[in-house]
Formats: structure tokens, sequence, C-alpha cells
């Protein structure tokens, strides 16, 4: 009865989707929280709120970072979903696995946010950017494997998603490690990675990464 009950358990893609649509939404809702606007009893000019402002540049740039962040993702696991035509018990577990990483990213962001020259902060963020690429990597691979897609998932469109979640991964991990001269080199390496797969720049080099 139990194997019985695991056969049939997780199938709907449906419900998947939308649970990701929600804990994504919550997710990128979380992080603007992270930013705080100046206290009015330290403000007394404009010369003042404006350093107060520029002060908060960091925090900006994190928080630009992992709406990106969270945009690219959820844009990966859209284009997984909609090649499949079931689900089962194993692969709505990745996804639900996926979703716990997707849910960390305010708390890395904070710490990045609050700690960004320190290369602790930096390679937990990474870390749970690579935790995000892995387990949607696993996903994918195990649904081709089954058969979980449509009938028209081909050989090529594999290799792409494959190849997509590789590159990307290679990307963010180089960009980690350039830490070791300085978080902002790191951070600014990975901004740039992040802005080629949200814009999909029209340049055949990077079209292929």
């Amino acid at each position: 009865m139990l194997n019985r009950y695991n056969l049939i358990a997780g199938q709907s893609i449906e419900r998947l989707a939308a649970i990701s649509d929600g804990v994504f939404a919550v997710a990128m809702t979380l992080l603007v929280l992270d930013l705080h606007t100046p206290e009015a009893a330290h403000i007394h000019s404009e010369a003042a709120l404006w350093q107060a402002v520029v002060a908060l540049a960091p925090r900006v740039l994190v928080y630009l970072m992992s709406f990106l962040t969270l945009g690219i993702f959820w844009v990966g696991q859209q284009t997984q979903l909609n090649h499949l035509e079931r689900s089962d018990r194993n692969y709505t577990w990745l996804h639900l696995a996926f979703l716990f990483a997707v849910s960390l990213m305010p708390f890395s962001t904070s710490l990045m946010a609050e700690f960004i020259s320190y290369r602790v902060a930096l390679i937990a963020y990474w870390l749970n950017i690579l935790l995000l690429g892995v387990i949607l990597y696993v996903a994918w691979v195990y649904a081709f494997r089954t058969r979980l897609g449509k009938p028209d998932v081909s050989q090529e469109i594999d290799e792409a998603v494959r190849r997509r979640i590789i590159g990307a991964q290679s990307l963010y991990a180089f960009g980690a490690a350039l830490c070791i001269i300085n978080t902002y080199w790191a951070l600014g390496f990975m901004l740039l990675v992040q802005l080629n797969y949200a814009l999909a720049p029209r340049i055949s080099f990077l079209s292929r990464l």
C-alpha cells in the first residue's frame, strides 16, 4: 500500500508551479525589507541626507543582485516545468528542496549586505546560489532520465538546459573566487553574470553561456 501511494503522490505540475510562484514572491518581497530609510533624527541637512543615501549603496547593490538571482532561477525553474508532462514524488521533493534554497536567499542577502567586505559572507552568499543551481540541475537530469518530459523534449533541449546551468554556476564560482582579491571584485563580476542572463544580449559568445 505504501509503495502504491508513492507511485501516485506528487504528480501535479500545476500545484508545484503554484507553490513555487508563492515562495518566489515571498522571498523577493522579503529582500526589500532589509533596506531601511535613514533615521530622521540623524538628518539635519540635504548634505547629510545625501551621505546617508550614498551609504545605502552596498545594500542596494546586494538587493539588486539577489532580486536578479531569484528572477533568473524562477525563469529557469519555469522553463523546466513547461517542458514536463507530469511530475512524480521524487521530482516534487527535489523542487521542494529547491524552494528551501530560495527561501534562504533573504538571509544570505542580509548577511552579505551587513558584512559586504567579509569573505565569509561572500562565500555564504555564493553557496546559496550554488545550492540553487545544483538542485535545479539534479531535478532536470532526473526528469529527463525518468521520462517526465513532454514528447517533444529532444536531446538538444536536454543539453541546452544542462549547459545553461553548468555555465552559469562555473561563472558564479569564478566570481566567488575573486573574493581572494576583494569582495567587491567578486560581487561586481557576479553582477555582470546576472545581467548577461537577465538581459540576454545578442552577442554570439555570451549567448552560449
